[in-house]
């Protein structure tokens, strides 16, 4: 039963987490987005040429009638398995694993993202002397609070960057992940750094035909290599695919074990009233109910499983005391409930047939055997 609970706990733990996550909006738009990914062998070395060359690509794309937008974006785009992590600090402050993206400036157009506070890149960062950068919601809360966060200074662990804009959390890992803390700094066209993927809005007429086109278009590039076009629809299912697979092993491992408490608890239950005909037989002589029976043996089997649910509980209550895999208390504090809840339906479901058959015994019949 003490293992039951535990690996019950945990399928809670995660459907519970899961499912808070899923209730968050997505902050962002993904239908009608595709993701080009390419690798670039430029031997431009002049700043203002590469600037041009990185611009003349973007332009081309944009130039079709099917794109509504696009833009240069890095490796770990929304619903990717890539993710590059960093540390925050502002004055005593310290954030850590902030997921770091590299954004052009139409990056906020493309997957139509909620500026909240502030402003997106812009021409306007071209001459900026400290480094632009805007973070999400979360990581305002944590740095900020509700101070002022435009304009503050914060540094990493490279440099440190001014925050020009705050915008709303995004559930880049697929919708049963949290948005994390986050921060998008733009990316430099005059260099090949934080390059390698292009993010493009297409409307509805874009279709097979189109994207072999704008696949053309790029390998129409001497420069351009392993060019292969995504779309977020599809990465998000296999994103979430991926994050349920935990789940789903749990379920499998919860289920067998179920079955085999199940299996114990009705063997238990009918050796018991095998046993107990004689005291069955004697209770229904002197004038007790089949039903006051039937929920003795019930009782007696919650009862029982109180007992194992104390131990499990105290294994479970340590887990947001010890903040074990950095989850919320209160989601193992509804794991908890909803697995001791679980438990007593099983217990119930269990022992009520037996105890209807205890209820059903003669006491002529239960007398005379004895």
């Amino acid at each position: 039963m003490l293992v039951s609970f535990m690996v019950i706990f945990a399928v809670f733990t995660l459907v519970v987490n899961y499912y808070q996550h899923y209730k968050q909006p997505m902050g962002f738009e993904y239908d009608r987005v595709w993701v080009i990914n390419y690798q670039s062998d430029v031997k431009i070395k002049d700043k203002d040429s590469l600037d041009v060359y990185y611009k003349t690509i973007l332009s081309n794309i944009k130039g079709m009638p099917q794109v509504q937008e696009a833009s240069f974006a890095s490796s770990n785009v929304p619903f990717s398995a890539n993710t590059h992590m960093n540390n925050v600090d502002y004055k005593k402050i310290h954030v850590n694993r902030v997921n770091y993206y590299t954004a052009g400036d139409t990056y906020d157009k493309v997957l139509n993202m909620k500026v909240t506070e502030g402003r997106w890149f812009g021409k306007q960062d071209d001459a900026a002397t400290v480094k632009p950068t805007i973070i999400n919601h979360t990581l305002r809360q944590q740095l900020f609070g509700s101070g002022k966060a435009l304009g503050e200074k914060v540094g990493g662990n490279d440099s440190k960057r001014v925050i020009v804009g705050v915008v709303e959390d995004v559930k880049a890992k697929g919708d049963y992940q949290e948005a994390g803390v986050a921060m998008y700094e733009r990316i430099d066209t005059s260099s090949n750094d934080g390059r390698g993927r292009i993010l493009v809005k297409v409307n509805a007429n874009a279709d097979a035909a189109f994207e072999s086109r704008l696949y053309k278009l790029m390998a129409s590039n001497p420069n351009n290599s392993g060019i292969e076009i995504e779309h977020l629809t599809d990465k998000r299912k296999t994103i979430n695919n991926t994050t349920l697979i935990p789940m789903m092993i749990l379920l499998i491992v919860a289920c067998f074990l179920i079955i085999n408490v199940a299996l114990g608890l009705f063997g238990v239950l009918w050796y018991n009233i095998n046993k107990r005909k004689g005291e069955i037989g004697l209770r229904r002589a002197i004038g007790a109910s089949g039903d006051s029976v039937s929920w003795q043996l019930v009782t007696e089997s919650i009862i029982l499983a109180t007992l194992a649910l104390f131990i499990g509980i105290f294994f479970a209550v340590q887990f947001p005391l010890l903040n074990v895999f950095d989850l919320p208390a209160s989601v193992y504090l509804m794991a908890i409930l909803l697995s001791v809840m679980f438990i007593y339906l099983l217990v119930l479901i269990c022992s009520l047939y037996p105890g209807k058959q205890a209820s059903a015994i003669l006491p002529a019949i239960a007398l005379h055997e004895e």
